[in-house]
């Protein structure tokens, strides 16, 4: 058969292929909708392990190391897709219906454009002005709706025409809607937000003592749902109050704190506006920052075991009735809660730990690639601001010299959101690492024997022998990590096995 005849035959199988990918697609979104309709995740493990080995048992041998590889990325582009049906159930003309946006005096860190995006098609973009820029904004652009965040949220109250019951009783506005007639209603989704995530904790307010941190547009939106839910004695903490940050141990009995003050906000990441040591019978934590993911409120929180949660959860909720406002439309429940871990996996970064030489950094890499993600290596960035490399650190200043630049390297890193980190083999041997860490990752410990560890160019694997350095830091990998990958001998089926064992635990929780 000739070269003409040879390619004719495999243009007729494309022509397949296309054809019966694009069936299993089409079938794929009926199974989105009924996974939709009785609340099941889209990812199922078990389901893609089954058919991968019944694949397998149905080719060559020579052919199976391909055929894993194309239903590798074939389940995972199916499950993108039933993803995208299930969280963005939506009028796909809605950008022609408006222009959205957020107001507010610092947008970089914010995730709405993002989540918004996930809602639907419609324009929607960050519009960062100073406070004397506000009023002239609100009356001559041509938004159709807008989000509104700190520090405007009770500014742009004084300039609507109407308000929502929510909007009145908080004193706050978040969401403001442009009339037909050019006049703007003023809403708070943020008490739906904040309603949300106490529902999804499944935290109890009522007759507790709740305290509130701050006195700003935020606050007011808390202590009204507090208080609609039947909260004992509410208690709000401002800078220069009666109750005040100076006088705030008289009310240490408080069971429930909530932050809402920008403190620990991004970039500022590890300050806290309160230590919980001071509260022994707090029962539940909100922090309604989102970025990062855990603020060091919530850290401190899951250090004591007492039920926290961060704001990412109420900034998609608080983002979702927006929607319903912007667009007339209702999201179930069920939307808004795939929404969420969605945006979860969206944001939260993946950090690799493990011993020196497991492959970090080449796993990294192809999880990036895999994952359309930055790549960041602390040894590299360490390596850079050095001028020299580790191994020279190691002879020139000593370890606690590089544990220092490690550690600084890894402050910076891991304030970002959605990257891959590939961090050095010791940054497990300190503590404040691993704070670091989980602030804004799921943290992956990838596992690989010793025996097969190269030592060259890695000083502490060439003095005390890989066995002894793993034996010794193995508890700490498997302590710290949240997830643990065997590393196979090919870097790309590793970042596979990481991807699935990440995006597979938060499909499910």
């Amino acid at each position: 058969m000739g070269m003409y005849e040879l390619r004719r035959k495999i243009d007729a199988i494309d022509d397949e292929i296309v054809g019966l990918f694009s069936e299993r697609l089409r079938v794929c979104a009926d199974v989105a909708k009924h996974k939709a309709q009785h609340g099941i995740p889209v990812h199922d493990p078990d389901r893609e392990a089954h058919k991968l080995d019944s694949v397998i048992g149905k080719t060559d041998e020579d052919l199976r190391g391909y055929m894993q590889e194309l239903y590798h990325r074939i389940f995972q582009l199916s499950r993108e897709y039933q993803e995208k049906l299930t969280v963005q159930p939506v009028d796909r003309d809605a950008r022609s219906r408006g222009k959205f946006g957020l107001l507010g005096e610092r947008l970089g860190h914010s995730f709405s454009p993002m989540i918004h995006g996930m809602l639907a098609g419609y324009e929607y973009e960050l519009y960062e002005k100073q406070p004397e820029e506000v009023g002239d904004f609100l009356k001559n652009s041509d938004f159709d709706g807008l989000n509104v965040t700190m520090p405007y949220k009770k500014t742009v109250l004084q300039l609507c025409a109407t308000l929502s019951d929510a909007a009145t009783r908080t004193g706050s506005v978040n969401t403001v809607i442009r009339g037909k007639d050019g006049s703007l209603h003023g809403d708070n989704t943020d008490y739906f937000g904040f309603l949300h995530l106490l529902g999804r904790l499944g935290a109890r307010v009522e007759g507790r003592k709740a305290l509130v941190l701050g006195s700003g547009g935020a606050a007011a939106t808390v202590r009204a749902v507090l208080g609609d839910l039947g909260a004992g004695e509410i208690v709000t903490i401002s800078r220069s109050g009666a109750d005040n940050y100076g006088n705030i141990g008289r009310h240490r009995d408080a069971q429930v704190v909530v932050n809402a003050t920008p403190v620990g906000m991004y970039p500022r990441n590890g300050e806290t506006p309160v230590d919980l040591e001071l509260f022994g019978s707090c029962e539940a934590v909100f922090d309604l920052v989102s970025n990062p993911v855990k603020t060091e409120l919530i850290l401190q929180a899951e250090d004591r075991g007492i039920p926290c949660a961060g704001g990412l959860m109420m900034l998609v909720a608080q983002a979702a009735r927006a929607y319903e406002l912007f667009t007339s439309e209702g999201l179930p429940d069920e939307v808004v809660h795939k929404l969420a871990e969605s945006v979860g996996q969206k944001v939260r970064n993946i950090a690799l730990i493990g011993m020196p030489g497991c492959g970090k950094s080449t796993v990294g890499r192809c999880l990036a690639e895999l994952m359309r993600r930055e790549f960041h290596d602390t040894d590299e960035i360490v390596d850079s601001g050095a001028g020299m490399s580790i191994e020279r650190i190691f002879i020139e200043h000593g370890e606690a010299a590089f544990r220092d630049m490690e550690e600084a390297a890894l402050r910076e890193v891991s304030k970002k959101c959605g990257c891959v980190i590939a961090t050095g083999g010791g940054v497990v041997t300190r503590e404040a690492n691993r704070r670091l860490l989980r602030q804004n990752s799921v943290i992956v410990f990838l596992d690989r024997p010793p025996d097969g560890l190269p030592v060259e160019g890695r000083p502490l694997s060439a003095l005390r022998g890989a066995q002894n350095l793993y034996s010794e830091r193995a508890p700490l990998y498997t302590e710290w990590g949240e997830h643990r990958v065997a590393v196979c001998g090919d870097p790309m089926k590793t970042a596979q096995a990481v991807l699935d064992a990440v995006c597979g635990a938060q499909v499910r929780n």
